[in-house]
């Protein structure tokens, strides 16, 4: 694991964030599992830098590599986030795509060689200078060395311990309709359940909605939860 504790991670992930959207440098990829802030943390970053909407653009989901390719043609010249995208970084096509647009120049040529309609819009090659971040679930392990070494990089990857740490530190800043007595009782029980619970925010927000619900019984409630 790393030597860095895991809001000192975070903290890293704010300040890539920022050297992307300033243009010091054209691409940052984000891996680790989901649930934990990843995209929290970047889309904070945006906003923070005051950036309009028309400058930058979120895609969720599956792609192909040819839509991939049409993508980052239709928003040259934004800030491109990717998040959840990962079949992308299993196809082998887009996987080029992707060395030739996350590379350090400040423009990169990308094609598509691929025979394309007679009527089609798109042309087979383009100078593609904006900017992109890459949010993952997968591992840093399982990403193409070729792919990580053409990007800044930041593994979020956490322990069960570090997940409890990272909750514990934005503890106060979720749901502020609930005393910190209830979100910090409902933290303890999973801290308590780190082994064998599926920590993430979702995880942690509905365990503190049972505790304030069901004071009575919620603790029941929860292991149940958490085993089903």
């Amino acid at each position: 694991m790393s030597n860095f504790s895991i809001n000192q991670r975070f903290t890293f992930l704010n300040n890539l964030t920022s050297m992307v959207i300033n243009h010091i440098t054209p691409s940052l990829i984000v891996t680790g599992e989901g649930g934990l802030g990843k995209t929290h943390s970047v889309s904070q970053s945006i906003d923070t830098a005051g950036l309009n909407n028309h400058e930058f653009v979120f895609f969720k989901g599956y792609s192909t590599a040819r839509g991939l390719y049409n993508t980052l043609y239709d928003n040259n010249g934004k800030l491109i986030i990717f998040d959840d995208c990962d079949s992308v970084l299993e196809d082998k096509v887009a996987v080029n795509i992707l060395k030739s647009a996350l590379d350090s120049y400040e423009s990169r040529t990308i094609s598509w060689m691929a025979k394309m309609n007679k009527n089609d819009e798109y042309p087979q090659q383009f100078d593609f200078t904006g900017r992109i971040i890459f949010i993952s679930n997968k591992t840093k392990a399982s990403i193409d060395g070729a792919i990580l070494s053409r990007s800044l990089t930041v593994d979020l990857t956490m322990t069960p311990d570090e997940k409890i740490e990272r909750m514990s530190t934005i503890l106060p800043n979720i749901l502020p309709q609930y005393d910190n007595e209830v979100k910090q009782e409902a933290l303890n029980f999973l801290n308590e359940n780190k082994e064998s619970a599926n920590l993430n925010m979702r995880t942690l927000i509905m365990v503190i909605k049972m505790r304030f619900s069901n004071p009575e019984n919620w603790t029941d409630m929860a292991s149940y939860m958490l085993n089903s």
